[in-house]
């Protein structure tokens, strides 16, 4: 194990949102373990409330590689956004792994199907997914991708009853697309992860614990 893993796998929330990082905090309160890399989740307090237009992804680039600048001990960075905001200019100004959540939790679901869905919070943020996608060349993979209905924002859109069948109707239609798993598209919605996986008999893919389980897999192994 290199002396980088000394330090905190950092997990970025690029939105001011300190509900949402709670929400991440309990996702990942499982990944602890005695002797294992320390998980350290934090705000970015005056980021957007929620990373939903392209600007708001270009402003979250900078606030979140002002954080990486500051906090040079961490052995390990999460972009816990999905639109992983700033992650090639992060890379450029450390030689820390710098994992993006869109990417794990896609390799993650294509690990497990041939075909995979997402669910995003907003029609909008779709075109700039598959950009992405497209990027890491598997869209020809994707059953499909599904927004909510309605208006929810990034912090609700993993606690409440409303959410969660608004979640459920998305997940219905990408099993209907042939999609074997399924990645939600925002970080807020870790907390339906396990419900909505259990309801579906889906494989439901959180992707920052994805890139989580990622970040860990190298440390432990002395390849970070």
């Amino acid at each position: 194990m290199t002396s980088a893993a000394s330090g905190p796998i950092l997990v970025i929330n690029p939105n001011s949102s300190e509900t949402v990082t709670e929400g991440l905090r309990q996702a990942l309160s499982g990944f602890s373990f005695a002797g294992g890399p320390a998980i350290e989740c934090v705000t970015i307090k005056h980021g957007p409330p929620g990373v939903v237009t392209q600007r708001h992804v270009d402003e979250a680039a900078l606030h979140t590689a002002a954080v990486i600048e500051a906090r040079p001990d961490a052995a390990a960075y999460v972009l816990a956004c999905y639109s992983q905001p700033g992650l090639d200019l992060a890379r450029s100004i450390t030689r820390r792994p710098v994992y993006g959540i869109q990417d794990a939790g896609v390799l993650s679901a294509l690990a497990l199907a041939d075909l995979f869905g997402v669910i995003a919070v907003a029609e909008g943020s779709i075109p700039r997914h598959l950009r992405n996608l497209r990027r890491l060349g598997v869209d020809q993979r994707l059953a499909g991708e599904v927004a909510l209905e309605g208006s929810v924002s990034v912090a609700e859109s993993g606690h409440g009853e409303e959410s969660y069948g608004l979640l459920l109707r998305a997940a219905g239609k990408l099993k209907t697309l042939g999609a074997g798993a399924i990645v939600l598209g925002c970080a807020g919605m870790s907390g339906h992860r396990r419900r909505l996986e259990d309801e579906t008999g889906v494989a439901i893919i959180d992707p920052t614990q994805a890139a989580v389980a990622m970040a860990f897999g190298n440390l432990v192994t002395g390849s970070a």
